[in-house]
């Protein structure tokens, strides 16, 4: 059999139920087609898990993927991919973390870990290479993210890298997430802490020290060289290790890509004050996530003093500021980055945290929840002081937190009272810290994803319209987003689709997506991989790649029920905004969201409810799709 050269050619299988693993080899011709992360992921879930399974249950699976790039020099090779049946959309679950534990698995021999059962007892998974060890937590159960870490490293050995939740996946929140690093690093979203929660596997360690095959290493590091130079020579990428994603507090307020107060608004007109005050008393420097990260977009912030007082650690950034501060109308930096460093701590994501909580306010402030709701809590919008006590209860789920743990789609349907006109998400997930009446191409993005309401899965539509990044996509026919208006709509499917075709990538090999971002296009990547392979990878294939693994995503999707009506966006979301800059601006409304969906359903191929067509399957080498 011939040489995976980029991959380290194994697959770790390990049985919670039955305390037992074997090493399973990849198939080459699904690398080929899928190439790694996310793709391989989805190929396997599909045809392992059965449709309509209880995402809790010990039979869902969960895959720790890498790709290709991982544990390699390429630039922005510090992923790793969770892939699961989310619990909480019941659909295509994934959700991605930057830190050095994705290069760690394949170095210890594994480039896919896939998770099955259930254990019996509290437990942590130690993965050394070969050796794999089922342990006892019990000393580690109801600890914080950082204090797991911290005691496995101990007791490890400091060279591990560790994945952990917290006590928000261990009371199965369904928008719980795995941290990394030391305890801060999420992969957040759609609930893969609660997934490890009810397999009451609190933790997994890794190291290993293996080296990955090269087709062609000088090619391959020369490539690397010149896309890490071409990174370092834009001079709009200082702002990424000065300023991070919290530096566009300020320009995305402006731009009215701000939801505010539960997105009855685009704007609010302070996030550059925000900021600033961030910069002055919050940041203390810029990090990154993984060892020879060139970006440096990470933040590491504190509070010195007060009651928010809250020690040095990484975090703080835009999605969390933001989901803490305009979401729920609080103009206090320092309560903001406290609560965002409790969520790390519990293992919480904060997008969905946050809107949970301005979810709960607008209740409050409409008389559907009182103050005995919330035993006895001031729920007022900007309470600082009950968001935090709110917090802890998701965490903990008491109370009122016990309802608003399962997101707040489900939270509506047992509050009734019409709290579902205000519950914003799509397919159960929450919407994120970016507005599409900033950008209409964001408006497919959120509507198509298959995680959901996610601005980052595959790609945000708005940085195209609205920000004017082409991502070296228009030589694939993307229509150059100067000529394109931010706030027209047509035109925006057939766009959006080569959008997500590429957006996908980077969840596929193991890329950061913020290196596309900065400049990495679909010929540099494809050229790495090439050198890296061995393979002929151009970049017409590249993205042809990136639409099977998006269809096959959506095909997951399909199978479990999901149709038109759930790439619908909420109906706020659509309106012009109640109050600030652009509640002036009527054209930022979303005036034909259903013509903009069936423009891309039609450029991707697939029926009017949103089904790919057998043709395409067929073209896609996906219609084997059709017999499971």
């Amino acid at each position: 059999m011939e040489n995976l050269n980029g991959y380290a050619g194994n697959i770790l299988r390990v049985n919670l139920n039955e305390r037992s693993f074997k090493i399973e080899s990849l198939d080459h011709s699904d690398v080929r087609n899928y190439l790694g992360g996310v793709g391989l992921a989805a190929k396997i879930l599909y045809e392992e898990i059965p449709k309509g399974l209880d995402p809790l249950s010990s039979e869902n699976k969960i895959i720790f993927a890498t790709g290709p790039l991982t544990a390699t020099a390429a630039p922005g090779s510090g992923s790793v991919n969770l892939c699961f049946k989310s619990p909480l959309t019941g659909g295509w679950g994934e959700s991605r973390s930057g830190s050095d534990w994705g290069a760690m698995l394949k170095k210890a021999g594994y480039d896919l870990l896939i998770i099955e059962g259930k254990a019996n007892i509290p437990t942590y998974l130690v993965i050394e290479e070969k050796h794999v060890e089922f342990k006892n937590a019990k000393d580690i159960v109801g600890l914080t993210t950082y204090e797991k870490t911290s005691f496995l490293k101990k007791n490890l050995g400091k060279n591990f890298e560790i994945a952990s939740i917290g006590l928000a996946g261990e009371n199965i929140v369904t928008y719980s997430s795995v941290m990394f690093g030391d305890g801060s690093r999420a992969a957040g979203r759609v609930g893969a802490g609660a997934i490890l929660g009810s397999k009451n596997l609190l933790a997994v360690a890794v190291m290993g020290k293996g080296r990955i095959p090269i087709a062609h290493r000088d090619e391959f590091y020369s490539a690397c060289r010149e896309s890490s130079q071409k990174l370092l020579d834009n001079p709009d990428n200082l702002g990424f290790k000065l300023n991070g994603t919290t530096g566009d507090l300020g320009k995305c307020d402006e731009a009215g890509d701000w939801p505010t107060k539960n997105w009855r608004s685009n704007s609010w007109g302070n996030g550059q004050e925000l900021y600033d005050r961030f910069k002055k008393n919050n940041l203390v420097s810029s990090h990154g996530c993984y060892k020879g990260c060139i970006l440096f977009c990470g933040r590491v912030a504190k509070v010195d003093s007060g009651k928010w007082k809250t020690p040095v650690h990484e975090g703080a950034e835009y999605e969390s500021i933001s989901a803490f501060t305009a979401f729920i109308m609080n103009d206090d930096v320092d309560a903001a980055v406290h609560a965002t460093y409790l969520c790390n701590t519990y293992g919480l994501d904060t997008i969905s945290t946050g809107a949970a909580v301005a979810f709960a306010m607008e209740c409050y402030e409409r008389g559907i929840l009182t103050r005995d709701d919330f035993d006895g809590l001031d729920m007022s919008w900007g309470n600082m002081d009950s968001t935090i006590e709110v917090v802890k209860k998701i965490a903990k789920r008491d109370g009122i937190g016990d309802v608003l743990a399962n997101g707040v789609k489900r939270a509506a349907q047992i509050i009734g009272k019409n709290s579902e006109e205000f519950a914003i998400h799509v397919k159960g997930l929450e919407g994120a810290a970016h507005d599409p009446r900033s950008g209409k191409a964001l408006a497919l993005t959120y509507g198509v994803s298959n995680i959901g309401m996610s601005h980052i899965h595959p790609i945000e539509g708005m940085a195209y319209d609205a920000y004017k990044v082409d991502f070296g996509l228009m030589p694939y026919g993307l229509k150059d987003p100067n000529d394109v208006g931010r706030f027209e709509e047509k035109g925006k499917g057939k766009a959006s689709k080569i959008l997500h075709d590429f957006g996908i990538i980077p969840d596929i090999i193991g890329l950061c997506k913020f290196y596309i971002y900065a400049g990495l296009t679909p010929d540099d990547i494809s050229r790495q991989l090439s050198e890296l392979t061995g393979w002929k990878i151009d970049g017409q294939e590249l993205l042809k790649i990136g639409e099977r693994v998006y269809n096959l995503q959506r095909m997951f999707n399909v199978r479990e029920g999901m149709r038109r009506k759930d790439d619908q966006l909420p109906e706020r979301v659509k309106k012009t905004p109640e109050f600030g800059k652009y509640s002036k601006v009527p054209e930022s409304a979303i005036k034909d969201y259903d013509a903009m969906l069936s423009e891309y359903y039609e450029a991707r191929g697939w029926n009017e409810d949103g089904i790919p067509k057998v043709e395409k399957l067929k073209e896609l080498n996906l219609e084997w799709t059709l017999d499971n």
